[in-house]
């Protein structure tokens, strides 16, 4: 009996030990993770695990921890969203953050052998991380050229103003490419991917009703064609829809 309960007692230590050697590397006890810990926080997901290893996941309950701090949008919103900040400094962090994402995106996306992402649930909420943050970063840097201009409503600042949210319907374009690699997703993943459209797609024509959704809407157009899904078919044909009704410059 004592000898069964040491057993048990060692396999209980190595697998605490394991857990804490993995959690250590990352800031899991902080309410919210600033831009420095993301600067800590991607290489070690990048290039500190070996190949055969698994990244964390949200299926696995000893890191599920980790990759939920990784996407959580509250990481930049209780700054970029607080009233009581200067519009400057919540601007170099949205462009701090936005550079970060933009190598946040490669730490998810291997596929195996049959083309199907292996992290795909990890990858799109990676996806939707900067859907929602390039939201406010192209808002928050318009906001300070209007700020910082002596004639906001002069045609050249208007010009930017306007090239800046077209740039950003485009980016919110390249989301919607990831329907070309729908069967290297599950049906979980399709769901996920619709509801990114759902979502942030809805918050971006509500916030720039006005803006030129043309090439938005060949490409929906296209992607309905080619989808197989008809969830991802309903929420293209739903953005279609919120657009029409709101949209003259279409």
């Amino acid at each position: 009996m004592k000898k069964n309960k040491l057993i048990l007692f060692l396999i209980f230590s190595i697998y605490l030990v394991s857990c804490n050697s993995n959690n250590s590397k990352f800031p899991t006890e902080k309410r919210y993770w600033t831009t420095n810990d993301y600067v800590k926080v991607i290489p070690e997901l990048k290039y500190g695990f070996k190949s055969d290893e698994k990244l964390p996941s949200f299926n696995d309950p000893k890191t599920r921890l980790i990759v939920e701090k990784f996407t959580d949008p509250t990481n930049y919103k209780i700054v970029l969203d607080d009233k009581e900040l200067g519009l400057k400094y919540k601007n170099e962090v949205s462009i701090e953050f936005f550079r970060l994402w933009k190598d946040m995106n490669s730490v998810y996306s291997a596929i195996d052998r049959k083309d199907m992402f292996i992290y795909e649930k990890e990858m799109i909420k990676v996806w939707h991380f900067g859907l929602g943050l390039e939201l406010r970063y192209f808002k928050l840097g318009n906001d300070v050229i209007l700020e910082s201009s002596d004639d906001p409503n002069s045609n050249s600042v208007q010009r930017i103003i306007n090239s800046n949210i077209e740039t950003l319907i485009s980016n919110f374009n390249i989301y919607l490419d990831g329907i070309n690699d729908e069967k290297s997703l599950t049906n979980l993943g399709i769901v996920l991917f619709s509801e990114g459209i759902d979502k942030y797609f809805t918050e971006l024509v509500e916030l720039y009703p006005d803006a030129n959704y043309s090439g938005m809407l060949r490409k929906i157009y296209l992607m309905e064609k080619k989808s197989n899904s008809e969830k991802i078919k309903s929420s293209l044909n739903n953005l279609k829809m919120l657009i029409e009704s709101k949209n003259i410059n279409t």
